[in-house]
Formats: C-alpha cells, sequence, structure tokens
C-alpha cells in the first residue's frame, strides 16, 4: 500500500514536472508574447514577491475564507433539507417539482438578483456561493437517504426509533459515500465562484486581483493568482480525500 501511495506521488511530480518544463519551452520559443505569457520564472518570482511583500498573501486569505463560508453554509443546508426531504417520499414528491425548476439555474443567473436586494456586498457573494454549492449536497444527501435499503426502515419502526435516530443511525452512514464526494465537488464550485463574486462585486480577494493584473497587462501577477487558485483547489480536494478516506474506513472493514 505504501508502495502504491508512493508510486502516485512520483507520477504526479513527474507531471507536474514535465508540464513545467514544456511550458518554459513554449515561453522561450515565444510562441506566445511574454506580454500575455509569462515564463514559468517570472511567475514564480511574482508568486513570491507577492506572498512575501505584497497583497497576494491578503487576498488569498479573503478568498479562502469566502470559499470555505459558502461552502459550509451549502453544505449545512444542502445536508440537513436532503436528510429531511430523502427520508419522506411525500416531502420528495412535493418538493421535487421545485428542486427541479431551481436546479438547472446557474449560479451567474442569480448574480443580477443577489445585487438586487443586497448590493455589491460580501453578503452577495456569499449567497452566491452557497447557492452554486448548494446543488451536488443536497442532491447527493436526497438520492443517498432515498436509495437506504428498505428493509432498514421497516427495521426501524420495529424498534421505535425516532426520525432523527432513523436519519443519524441508519441513513446517513448508507449515504455517507454520496454525500462525501458531493462535498469535494461543492468546494471547487465554491472556489470558483468566489473568484466570480469577487470579480463582478470589486471585493478585495483574487479574482479582484486577478481581473486588475489582466486589465494592466501584469501577466506574471496574473498567472501568480492562477497558481495560487489551483494550489487552494488541490490541497482542499486532496484534504477531504483523506477525511473520505477516514470516515469511510468502515467499508472496507465491513468487506
Amino acid at each position: 500500500m505504501r508502495h502504491l501511495s508512493l508510486r502516485k506521488l512520483l507520477l504526479g511530480i513527474g507531471g507536474l514536472v514535465l508540464f513545467i518544463l514544456v511550458w518554459k519551452l513554449v515561453t522561450d520559443a515565444k510562441l506566445v508574447s511574454p506580454i500575455f505569457f509569462p515564463g514559468p520564472e517570472r511567475t514564480y518570482a511574482a508568486l513570491v514577491k507577492g506572498l512575501s511583500g505584497g497583497a497576494l498573501l491578503q487576498q488569498t486569505l479573503q478568498t479562502i475564507q469566502r470559499m470555505l463560508l459558502g461552502w459550509l453554509l451549502a453544505s449545512f443546508v444542502g445536508i440537513l433539507l436532503g436528510a429531511l426531504v430523502g427520508i419522506s417520499k411525500r416531502a420528495r414528491a412535493f418538493i421535487a417539482p421545485m428542486l427541479e425548476l431551481l436546479r438547472p439555474l446557474p449560479a451567474s443567473a442569480m448574480i443580477p438578483v443577489a445585487i438586487a436586494f443586497l448590493g455589491f456586498s460580501d453578503h452577495m457573494v456569499l449567497v452566491v456561493i452557497a447557492f452554486g454549492a448548494l446543488w451536488p449536497m443536497l442532491l447527493a444527501t436526497i438520492h443517498g437517504f432515498a436509495a437506504m435499503e428498505p428493509r432498514l426502515y421497516e427495521v426501524s419502526q420495529v424498534l421505535g426509533l425516532s426520525r432523527l435516530e432513523v436519519i443519524w443511525k441508519l441513513a446517513l452512514p448508507s449515504a455517507m459515500p454520496m454525500i462525501l464526494a458531493s462535498l469535494r465537488l461543492g468546494l471547487t464550485i465554491s472556489l470558483i465562484l468566489a473568484v466570480v463574486g469577487e470579480m463582478l462585486a470589486s471585493r478585495e480577494g483574487l479574482g479582484q486581483s486577478i481581473l486588475a493584473a489582466s486589465r494592466s497587462f501584469r501577466s506574471p501577477d496574473l498567472f501568480a493568482g492562477i497558481v495560487i487558485l489551483g494550489a487552494i483547489g488541490l490541497v482542499g480536494s486532496r484534504l477531504l480525500s483523506i477525511a473520505e478516506r477516514r470516515l469511510l474506513r468502515w467499508q472496507a472493514t465491513s468487506r
């Protein structure tokens, strides 16, 4: 198992090195103007400068904070509402038309509505993030609870379990794999919408930094922001993957 993990790590590092090498070859050959496409060394210099003495570190923290707050809000609402709907056939039948009406709406379509009610504020960005990240977790929770073995509901009735006990002891463990997978997807959506919201609402963060760098043709700063966004997404995904393996360890032992 350790050899397999080490092999995956080495393959990942090798792929990253190859990507940087191709990036440098393309920029050295000047296939694209350096004004628009800086080399990795210029991007790295802008990254170090921004994180050490510039405002890039503070902007990164602002974006991470918005991403996490929106993701946590969406997770709480999505899992709680999904559990209540998924455990009841009547509730699913009642709320399904409204969910199917709202689910196809892109989060960007809700931005003008959020602006109308909340203005260009941090609360507006937070609402847009939560709305966009809500759906994967809500639908995964509903389907996970609805897919639970029907006999377990019969057993719960025989044992006299309350609805909350059924959710906590039976339905939630059954739906946990789908919920954890949706949390990773929701985190990615939260990061994307945090950046978009910062660009549109002119809030301090990586989105505003990238937009300002592109308008002033500071391509190294622009690419430095993109590198940080990629790193945030990678770290967040890896942390949730570790949590998923730990929380679902019981599945491996039960097989």
